[in-house]
């Protein structure tokens, strides 16, 4: 019998195929174990195959994961949608993650990543400036922080002298 552990194991050890190919196998035989539905979706998008990741991810998020691999599902859908060109999907699947989860930085950046896509480039600048300001221990940033978090959400405002 496959189990779990070694197809984590192929993964690790780059055998991608064969990784995905045992999860497969086990989801077939349990498709309600959410951890196994998301651990072949995300050997599916490893694989290139990201259409067929999207129904992995949506049951293991239905299913309920733990908070770390529930993080890992929301990132990975939302991405998944996104590059297959479902930007809306990508958001709502993204900010679903953010209410669960809205520390996680990482949501936020593939969120601003959707964005773009939609041709909302003023909401995926703001939330990457404001991510920049957050994270980066760059000095010459971290000088400026306040004033590129002001103008995260102004960019298009052109102030004149009064």
């Amino acid at each position: 019998m496959e189990s779990l552990a070694r197809a984590l194991s192929l993964r690790a050890n780059k055998e991608y195929e064969q990784s995905s190919q045992v999860l497969q196998e086990l989801a077939k035989r349990d498709p309600g174990d959410a951890i196994i539905r998301y651990h072949c979706a995300w050997s599916l998008d490893i694989l290139g195959l990201e259409a067929e990741a999207v129904p992995h991810y949506e049951a293991a998020i239905g299913l309920g994961l733990p908070d770390e691999e529930a993080k890992g599902a929301y990132l990975g859908l939302g991405s998944t949608y996104r590059t297959i060109g479902k930007y809306a999907q990508a958001i709502r699947a993204l900010e679903a993650g953010l209410e669960k989860f809205p520390g996680d930085r990482a949501l936020v950046v593939f969120r601003a990543m959707a964005h773009y896509n939609l041709g909302q480039h003023d909401l995926a600048m703001e939330s990457l400036l404001k991510v920049i300001t957050e994270t980066s221990n760059d000095r010459e940033i971290q000088s400026y922080a306040r004033a590129i978090e002001f103008y995260s959400d102004k960019l298009d405002i052109v102030f004149t002298e009064k």
